[in-house]
């Protein structure tokens, strides 16, 4: 009787601090920070990061989300779709997390995405444009994913036009990232928008991730009679082909995506090729607007640096998942996902946005102008 009642003690003492060594903390708010912070997509993961850290610093500071204090779970899944899925599921599972944010890149964010929709917690994104992350191929609207960021339709067309209108393009070249839906994605809707405008595209070029010799590709166009070179693909390529073709003498206006924005670009293309440079945005620098301004000095007091677009759109993304928070009527994914899809004027330091039925943000864009690697202009275009 002794050793059954001993064993039975043991068995509540261990249940008892196995309970209490999971439960969550009733004054806090988990949510999961899924990030490329090494890998190929690094620069991208850590600079959305850095704005996140700083938004939930000052959330916290004022408060907290009614009350009750933001603890963030941070993961690296190493720029990998699979590290990415199973990262979420440890975050959902293990971490209790009311939703995630992140990753930054549309592969990894939806290698997620079935994670998400499985346990009922939402994931967003600040960078993710592909077309098919918010919705599938067969057309049906993922219920836990959403994005604040434009889709690559949008910066296509926006290109598009800008090239037509603005800079009077009539021949276009494309050289784009095959290996990648962003790449193939943003090409298509350049080239659909830019013909059904009456200009042409004399030539596609190919080239897959990781590649940096391009000078084949650029001996072939060169020959050829065309306005501007449109390069849909990331930093990592863009930076070098543009360095290439500037030393083939090839000195027309490139034009490229918001894959451009990083300062590796200037590293690897050298300031002095980046002369007629045009890439399309989700913010600039150059905005006088009050929300803009603030959250530049914000960052430079806190990172000793100028931010880019990645920290501004990392930082009104958790400011966008903790808004909705707020507003829960219950601390659920379910009751979270349901204030997410009716976010509508959500002031933030890449635009106003509203979430549409589609679980996009209908919001503004602008196309940046660099000159020796230096952005100098910028230009608004509202939905």
């Amino acid at each position: 009787m002794k050793k059954f009642l001993s064993v039975l003690l043991f068995c509540f003492i261990a249940t008892t601090l196995f309970a209490a060594c999971t439960k969550t903390d009733t004054n806090e708010i988990r949510i999961g920070i899924n990030y490329e912070l090494s890998g190929g997509s690094a620069t991208y993961g850590q600079s959305s990061v850095e704005g996140i850290e700083l938004a939930i610093e000052e959330i916290n500071k004022a408060g907290g989300i009614n009350g009750k204090l933001i603890k963030p779970y941070k993961v690296d899944n190493n720029s990998n779709e699979a590290e990415a899925a199973t990262l979420a599921t440890r975050l959902i599972t293990q971490d209790k997390v009311i939703a995630i944010l992140g990753p930054a890149t549309s592969g990894c964010f939806k290698a997620q995405i079935p994670v998400a929709n499985k346990n009922k917690i939402p994931v967003a994104s600040g960078s993710a444009t592909a077309e098919d992350v918010t919705v599938a191929a067969n057309g049906v609207v993922q219920e836990y994913a959403f994005r604040i960021c434009f889709n690559d339709s949008f910066q296509g067309r926006v290109m598009a036009n800008f090239a037509s209108e603005n800079l009077s393009a009539k021949k276009a070249v494309i050289i784009m990232d095959s290996s990648s839906d962003y790449g193939k994605g943003l090409a298509k809707n350049f080239r659909d928008t830019f013909t059904s405008s009456g200009g042409t595209i004399v030539a596609e070029e190919a080239y897959v991730k990781d590649d940096t010799d391009f000078n084949a590709i650029l001996t072939k166009i060169k020959g050829m009679d065309f306005d501007v070179i449109y390069i849909p693909g990331y930093y990592n390529e863009a930076g070098l082909i543009i360095k290439q073709a500037r030393a083939q003498g090839i000195n027309i206006p490139i034009l490229g995506a918001d894959g451009f924005d990083s300062p590796v670009l200037v590293e690897l293309a050298g300031a002095e090729a980046l002369n007629d440079v045009y890439f399309t945005n989700h913010y600039s620098s150059l905005d006088k607007d009050p929300k803009v301004t603030a959250f530049i000095e914000a960052f430079k007091n806190k990172y000793g640096k100028e931010p880019d677009a990645f920290n501004a759109l990392g930082y009104d993304l958790a400011r966008f998942v903790a808004d909705a928070i707020e507003r829960a009527e219950k601390l659920t994914g379910e009751s979270v996902k349901e204030a997410l899809e009716a976010t509508a004027g959500f002031e933030s330091v890449t635009g106003t946005l509203s979430v549409d039925e589609n679980h996009n943000p209908v919001k503004s864009i602008v196309v940046i102008e660099l000159e020796n690697g230096i952005q100098v202009s910028s230009v608004k275009v509202n939905p």
